[in-house]
């Protein structure tokens, strides 16, 4: 499995329930890379697209612990238990975790790859990704050149489990 995320320097990346800035580049980038995949993600990052509506050309599973939850266009689990029962029927570098907070932390131990877009600017944030940084299992196996997107710059960072399996 694998995740996607657009942090600060303070590895935030969200704010009251939504982005801290949105960056063409980052989500043409997001796009790219998730189209015809899977995508797993929580019930409040759902309700923060278009419409509240799964994304599209993706297969879409929800997690959420609400039971009644259902969504049209989409898969609902229960469980990370339930969630890994689905996902045997995909091969594991075509799933992606994509947020949010709880998401990710719950989903990133059984993630050997993180896409991760670095902004290099603090925001006001109550939302965070574990800092890969600080984690002597992750390390950057790539990185981009600097981006500008008018005053902000940032970089495209892959990290990588150490030792993780191929």
């Amino acid at each position: 499995m694998q995740a996607i995320v657009a942090v600060d320097e303070n590895w935030a990346i969200g704010s009251k329930g939504n982005l801290l800035v949105k960056i063409p580049a980052d989500q043409k980038m997001f796009r790219q890379e998730t189209t015809g995949k899977v995508v797993i993600l929580g019930r409040k990052t759902l309700e923060t697209f278009p419409g509240g509506l799964p994304l599209k050309n993706r297969t879409n599973i929800i997690l959420s612990r609400d039971q009644g939850l259902t969504v049209e266009g989409a898969i609902v689990v229960h469980s990370v238990e339930e969630l890994l029962k689905v996902l045997k029927g995909y091969e594991e570098d075509m799933v992606y975790s994509i947020g949010g907070e709880s998401i990710y932390k719950l989903l990133l131990p059984y993630c050997d790859t993180v896409h991760v877009t670095k902004i290099d600017h603090a925001y006001e944030a109550d939302a965070y990704f574990p800092d890969l940084d600080k984690d002597p299992d992750w390390e950057v196996t790539e990185e981009s050149d600097e981006q500008v997107y008018f005053d902000l710059t940032y970089h495209f960072l892959k990290y990588e489990r150490k030792g993780k399996h191929v």
